[in-house]
């Protein structure tokens, strides 16, 4: 079993490095959308009394997620990887990640929040998202900080805290161009 176990981890250890490096190129290129699922928080849903416009009533970056966004921000410029805008959901943890990681003040995009359990305004919610992504032209990268569920409901990838998953509009969806790992 252990075998098994050691034989597994080294083939998947390989495709991520793998993943990863062809995610830089890409960035490093410029002109494409990144998906960048905030980083690491200090716990698994907000509290019964979470208020969108109050930090201390919504979990929160960890002293680890600190550290994962400063790193995303530290390897975007040691990588040579332009950003022009950076769009996050009105969560803090979104928020937050996007100011450590890229100092900037991002501008807050509604649609990019969890998505809605109501299935008219979170169709509303994607195709507000997509609208985005397809009017994108940039020679810069454009970034959108948001969430698991946001993510997986657009691509079918289910990225770790703080991956970046590179994409491009194809027909009614998006094809997912690369991944980065922090």
């Amino acid at each position: 079993m252990i075998r098994f176990a050691l034989a597994l981890f080294l083939l998947v250890v390989p495709a991520s490095a793998h993943a990863t490096d062809a995610g830089w190129a890409l960035l490093r290129d410029g002109g494409h959308v990144v998906l960048l699922r905030h980083a690491m928080v200090t716990g698994s849903t907000d509290p019964a009394n979470f208020d969108i416009a109050t930090c201390s009533t919504q979990i929160s970056l960890s002293a680890r997620g600190k550290q994962q966004a400063s790193k995303i921000g530290a390897l975007f410029a040691a990588r040579a990887a332009p950003v022009s805008r950076v769009l996050s959901s009105r969560y803090c943890r979104c928020l937050d990640t996007a100011r450590i990681a890229f100092e900037a003040e991002p501008q807050p995009f509604a649609p990019l929040d969890l998505l809605s359990t109501d299935e008219t305004q979170k169709a509303a919610q994607i195709a507000a998202i997509m609208k985005e992504i397809r009017a994108y032209s940039g020679s810069d990268n454009l970034v959108m900080v948001t969430h698991l569920e946001d993510i997986v409901a657009l691509t079918g990838i289910s990225p770790r805290e703080g991956e970046a998953v590179v994409v491009a509009p194809q027909g009614e969806g998006l094809r997912v161009l690369g991944r980065v790992t922090f």
